[in-house]
């Protein structure tokens, strides 16, 4: 088995095999989110995904300090540094309120949404207006090493200045300087720039800006690539090893956070860059304008998603069957969510949990060796592992899950022979089941009320056995709503040979 984890490096272009800076320990930067609004589904998706990285990491016996960062300041309209207002100073002068107001709303819905797809709490989740000092200290430090100027209260990083001395400008994105000129369009400002692919990383309030601070250079507010740099610096040191976010932000906001840290301190911020890659929508695109032919737009929210209230498709998901859904695509490839994709993975996702829910009955009968059935288990585990060792190959390992899936369910029919593996065997694939699924994977047995505690076996144990009392008393009445009411739930009771059993469609 190949124990090694290979990643692909957006730096590089190339899958590399993983070596922390610190033996044992990684510090992993995340970009977060802008809450100037609730989280939509393609941020869902990268967020989600480092999740799933995470968790690995840990699985693999890593200590993680994991930073993802809030953003509350300094991100303006279009991407762009000048000539925009601020996201959330925009959205709380349209609605009224403290800047503050509108970043603790979105930040505790955020938080919210995280935890209904179950994503792990980061280590540290800093603020961008918490951390203006640091960002104010490595303006100054880039001003002193030659790599910005200031222009009427503004600083502006010099990318042909840093490009010529240490030749790394375009490195991470592929963008070359003689691209963005023919890329740059005629912005407010733009003539303040030394040149146009130049970038501010400290920015001079007009008198309609909301959130503004003092600095040496004008009472204005940081540029939205340096909050990251200061961030990532702060609590993970000058280099760290992995840096994570979407793929849309690997130019400007990835390259220019790389331009930035180089000019401070002339090092490289991340050993190792993953991106994941956009979430589709009926193989397009999402977007909230209409189609002038259906009259429905290609979007949906991760509410109406949960409740079935968009036309794009037939009926509301659980949050776990969304997550394994986002589970079937590698991160860094692009994900189409359309509503047949939906109902196969909620049906896939009540398969996983129905043959683990199998596997935890099964007894060993065989305390010797396997047989060829345990041998083909055993490297169908030993698969799982090294899908995930290949740069967190989700797909691929529950590829092998459901592999195992189909011995499992044999097992159960007796059309495999539980003498055919031995108990070291069946052990090891129960707690790869359970690694996978809850540790590693995050998902959640929505069969379980309670967090997983049997309430939920209990109730529907109790359930049968009145349906089970109706039934030999001739109460059709009670026995034909209970099979009603169940299957309106989804529930589907099986009798056999060895007793009830119950499960999801």
């Amino acid at each position: 088995m190949d124990t090694q984890l290979k990643v692909q490096n957006s730096l590089t272009r190339k899958k590399e095999v993983f070596k922390s800076i610190n033996e044992g320990y990684i510090g992993m930067y995340v970009c977060g989110p802008t809450v100037y609004s609730d989280v939509h589904l393609g941020n869902v998706r990268t967020f989600v995904a480092f999740d799933v990285i995470y968790r690995y990491l840990l699985f693999l016996g890593y200590k993680v300090r994991y930073v993802r960062n809030i953003t509350d300041v300094g991100h303006l309209e279009g991407d762009v540094d000048t000539g925009a207002e601020d996201k959330l100073g925009k959205k709380a002068r349209l609605e009224k309120l403290e800047p503050m107001e509108v970043a603790h709303k979105y930040t505790v819905g955020f938080h919210d949404m995280m935890n209904i797809f179950n994503t792990l709490t980061p280590s540290i989740e800093p603020r961008a207006t918490g951390h203006i000092i640091e960002q104010i200290e490595m303006v100054q430090a880039i001003l002193d090493n030659g790599f910005a100027y200031v222009k009427n209260g503004s600083v502006y990083f010099d990318t042909i200045k840093f490009s010529e001395a240490k030749g790394v400008y375009g490195k991470l994105s592929g963008r070359v300087l003689e691209d963005l000129l023919s890329e740059t369009r005629d912005l407010k400002n733009q003539s303040e720039k030394n040149h146009p692919s130049d970038f501010a990383i400290w920015i001079k309030a007009d008198e309609n800006h909301i959130l503004r601070w003092n600095s040496p250079w004008s009472e204005g507010f940081p540029g939205w690539h340096l909050e990251c740099s200061a961030m990532s610096t702060k609590y993970l040191g000058k280099t760290f090893d992995i840096h994570g976010g979407g793929n849309d932000l690997k130019f400007p906001h990835h390259e220019n956070e790389v331009a930035q840290n180089f000019g401070a301190c002339n090092c490289q911020p991340a050993n190792y860059w993953l991106h994941t890659n956009m979430l589709l929508m009926n193989g397009k695109k999402m977007s909230k304008s209409v189609d002038p032919e259906t009259g429905i737009s290609n979007s949906i929210t991760p509410h109406e998603l949960f409740s079935g209230n968009n036309p794009n498709i037939t009926k509301g998901y659980s949050p776990m069957a969304i997550r394994f859904f986002m589970l079937q695509s590698h991160y860094s490839s692009t994900l189409d969510l359309t509503n047949d994709a939906l109902l196969a993975a909620e049906k896939g996702y009540r398969r996983l949990m129905e043959a683990n829910k199998v596997l935890g009955g099964l007894a060993a009968a065989n305390d010797g060796t396997d047989a060829d059935l345990g041998k083909e288990i055993n490297t169908l585990i030993d698969a799982a592992h090294e899908q995930m060792n290949d740069d967190f190959n989700t797909p691929m390992a529950m590829a092998r899950l459901f592999e195992l899936v189909s011995k499992i369910n044999g097992l159960k029919d007796g059309h495999l022979a539980m003498t055919d593996l031995s108990a070291a065997t069946l052990e090891r694939l129960q707690k790869t089941f359970k690694d996978f699924i809850y540790e590693v994977f995050g998902l959640q047995d929505e069969l379980e009320a309670g967090g997983g505690d049997g309430t939920m076996d209990g109730l529907m144990q109790l359930i049968i056995d009145i349906r089970q009392s109706s039934r030999e008393k001739k109460d059709w009445g009670t026995s034909d709503k209970i099979r009603d009411v169940l299957k309106d739930l989804s529930i589907v009771v099986k009798d056999g040979k060895d007793g009830t059993t119950w499960g999801k469609e």
